[in-house]
């Protein structure tokens, strides 16, 4: 199980032209590995490695492990790129221009207990001064692996330090809660309970509204805000998906597993007006997944996923798909038998459901028949 804690660091006026100078230079071998391996095609680490190394050790004046960090950041870089093109994705050679510096366990050495740590850079280590934020205490305890120096946009610098622990083993218990994720309601669990707030959608609304009158606009003023609020957006965003993804863990007990559906290129599937597209290609499934996983793994939930097709279109009680079983967007009524209730309740209640049966196939027991005479 991993974390990552941010550390403010303190460093004095040459220590920071220090940090600068070994940056600039990180960020030019990074560029230049990745543009020499865009032109010839490569994204193999070793071949990339024997390419570049002695040439950007002279060039740059770094130490090696720098070298290596950044040649490695590069080439995860370029496989990244390669597998965006192959799935037909529109891709340019990478390119940064502050590429934050990545360290290993030998190129830094980290003290919570004084607040110190040494770091590499271009004219060897400097010892800096740090502090860290009260929530972050709860981590120190743990191992410190990698780390990745940054500078902000107000000038300060930051180290991220990926600390890592074992994960807490329990065992998997027999309840399920299926969860169905909407546009208008964020999330509706199986047990009938709701999750969101609708001062989330009247945020969106507005900021789609705020968005629309600064680019009919065009001037330069209107380009800044424009900037200014797309930052906002994804700030606010993101603390919508930690505040869900927490109600929903904190719901279940130890043991218990969270089953959603796999949206995995659902913007391409999905068939729907055009006022919730703009809301459907708005909505961070990744991040949410990915806020969920990691915050399950530390509560001892488990999380699992099922094939989104006809959950929304089957009705929970008699299994009739249909359509028109969704008179309404919030509405369900079966055509065959005639349930009713909320329509996100009823998908999460198949989603649960459809887990339960793929779980059953999967741990079913193999029973031999011996067949005599």
């Amino acid at each position: 199980m991993q974390r990552t804690i941010r550390l403010q660091l303190k460093p004095s006026d040459q220590e920071a032209q220090a940090l600068s100078q070994t940056i600039e230079q990180y960020t030019w071998s990074f560029n230049a590995v990745c543009k020499y391996g865009w032109d010839s095609n490569l994204t193999n680490g070793v071949k990339l490695h024997k390419a570049t190394y002695y040439e950007h050790r002279l060039e740059t004046g770094l130490p090696s492990q720098l070298v290596c960090a950044a040649r490695v950041k590069a080439t995860e870089a370029l496989k990244s790129a390669k597998a965006f093109k192959k799935k037909g994705s529109s891709v340019r050679c990478p390119v940064s221009k502050h590429c934050p510096i990545r360290y290993d366990a030998r190129s830094y050495t980290v003290w919570f207990d004084r607040q110190e740590l040494t770091i590499l850079t271009l004219g060897g280590r400097i010892k800096l001064s740090f502090e860290v934020a009260e929530y972050y205490r709860q981590f120190l305890r743990w191992k410190n692996t990698s780390a990745d120096l940054m500078r902000d946009r107000k000038g300060r610098w930051w180290l991220h330090i990926v600390m890592e622990t074992d994960t807490p083993k329990v065992e998997p218990t027999s309840h399920v809660v299926g969860v169905d994720l909407g546009i208008a309601t964020p999330a509706v669990d199986s047990n009938g309970n709701k999750y969101g707030s609708d001062h989330w959608k009247q945020v969106e609304d507005r900021t789609f509204q705020l968005r629309r009158r600064l680019q009919s606009k065009g001037t330069k003023s209107a380009k800044r805000h424009l900037k200014k609020l797309s930052g906002k957006q994804k700030r606010f965003r993101k603390d919508c998906d930690h505040v869900l993804s927490k109600r929903l863990v904190q719901s279940v007990e130890s043991g218990a597993t969270l089953v959603f559906e796999d949206l995995t290129n659902i913007r391409g599937r999905a068939k729907m007006r055009k006022a919730q597209r703009r809301r459907l290609h708005g909505w961070s499934f990744a991040q949410f997944q990915a806020f969920v996983t990691y915050k399950a793994e530390a509560a001892c939930v488990n999380v699992g996923f099922v094939d989104p097709r006809y959950t929304s279109q089957k009705c929970s009680q008699c299994g009739h798909i249909e359509r028109g079983n969704r008179p309404t967007q919030a509405d369900f009524r079966c055509k065959k038998c005639g349930f009713e209730c909320h329509a996100d309740y009823n998908a999460s209640m198949n989603i649960r459901d459809d887990f339960l049966k793929l779980r059953a196939s999967v741990n079913a027991p193999i029973v031999s028949v011996d067949n005599f005479g």
